[in-house]
């Protein structure tokens, strides 16, 4: 009889980490039969999905509040699933709001939990941790420096590093030809907005009108990079509203495959903050990071996170390598003022292409897919021999 694995991951990147390796998963133990919630990627991977995780894929505390009532109904029915199936384990990956409240009751139902991207409490919300070494078997990080804060509150921490050095390629970047920009060439520039509903109904708008204003300063043309779980009439919904299209000026198309080929071949990204700054910069693709929440969340975050930086791009390198734009400072004017400085001045795109060039060694060799298939391969067969 197949070994029953839940498995649960909320927004897009974690839909595509988990759905990878669960493939790594199913080549190591093949008669596992693996239920939860995600999204097209974890379905593609053979997951039976009770949910589609956009539904309650949210940022912002206005926004969580939308779409509670549903969030707390796909709870009850993962947990009634757990009751019928009997999971032999459970694989959480990130989306920490969800998933922590979860590992509490797989834990109540010993139920033994593999974490997979660790949230972020050493940024904010430290006191988590206590809950985390309750309630996680076994928690596999992306960084190195994570290992040591978790240890250190005796939670079981595996460095398996970063699966993004194998998902987004080496690709030859725009900038790379010695040539200098032809006058009559249009810049390109990557548009994105993020990948769940809630941020791009906010940034989509606003970076469609900084594309507007930074044609009236450079020759542009802008391409909108679809997020897989973003629909395509929702796109071209916000470019009805704006007056932009393939035939307008600047003119505008949506890249909904070939992504990574379409970001490369960009002078500069205007990029949500989240794990797609991490895949520009992977690229070497130059970008301004923008943001924005609602008035009471970025109080609140401001409180609560103490941090030099909000891109996980600066994070990981440490250093002010990428200009942030949140708030009042992600408006139109703000960001075209910043890309046109930034066009056109070949020396702070040099810098800042050094900078991104020592990205992938400080997220670590390939194979992180792998080698966390492999743990938690370890935890299913010690579950198979109890």
């Amino acid at each position: 009889m197949s070994l029953q694995l839940l498995a649960v991951a909320g927004e897009a990147s974690g839909d595509l980490h988990a759905a990878r390796l669960l493939a790594e998963l199913a080549r190591i133990e093949p008669d596992v039969s693996v239920f939860g919630l995600g999204g097209d990627e974890m379905r593609a991977a053979g997951v039976a999905t009770i949910a589609d995780s956009s539904e309650i894929s949210v940022v912002g505390l206005v926004e969580v509040l939308k779409i509670l009532p549903r969030a707390r109904q796909i709870f009850a029915d993962l947990l009634a699933e757990v009751e019928r199936r009997k999971p032999a384990a459970a694989l959480l990956v990130d989306f920490p709001d969800f998933n922590l409240r979860l590992a509490k009751e797989l834990s109540r139902r010993g139920v033994p939990v593999v974490y997979y991207v660790s949230p972020q409490i050493w940024a904010w919300r430290r006191r988590r941790v206590h809950q985390i070494a309750r309630d996680v078997a076994r928690m596999l990080v992306l960084f190195p420096f994570e290992v040591e804060f978790y240890r250190r509150h005796g939670v079981n921490a595996v460095h398996v590093g970063h699966p993004l050095v194998d998902e987004v390629p080496r690709l030859p970047q725009v900038w790379d030809d010695p040539k200098p920009h032809p006058e009559a060439e249009p810049f390109r520039i990557a548009l994105l907005p993020g990948s769940r509903r809630s941020e791009v109904e906010v940034l989509l708008p606003l970076q469609l009108r900084a594309l507007a204003a930074l044609s009236a300063r450079v020759p542009v043309v802008g391409r909108i990079i679809q997020a897989p779980t973003i629909s395509r009439e929702s796109i071209e919904r916000h470019l009805a509203d704006t007056g932009l299209g393939p035939h307008t000026a600047p003119p505008v198309e949506i890249v909904d495959a070939e992504r990574f080929a379409a970001i490369a071949d960009s002078h500069l990204a205007l990029c949500a903050s989240g794990t797609a700054t991490l895949e520009v910069g992977l690229l070497g693709t130059p970008m301004i990071v923008c943001y924005r929440l609602s008035a009471w969340t970025y109080r609140l975050a401001r409180l609560l996170v103490k941090l030099p930086h909000v891109s996980l791009v600066n994070l990981v390198l440490e250093r002010s390598a990428v200009p942030e734009k949140l708030q009042r400072e992600a408006d139109p004017e703000h960001l075209a003022a910043e890309a046109e400085r930034l066009l056109l001045d070949s020396g702070a795109i040099a810098a800042m292409r050094g900078h991104l060039a020592e990205l992938r060694g400080r997220l670590g060799v390939g194979g992180a897919s792998g080698r966390a298939a492999r743990e938690l391969a370890g935890v299913l067969a010690m579950r198979a021999a109890a």
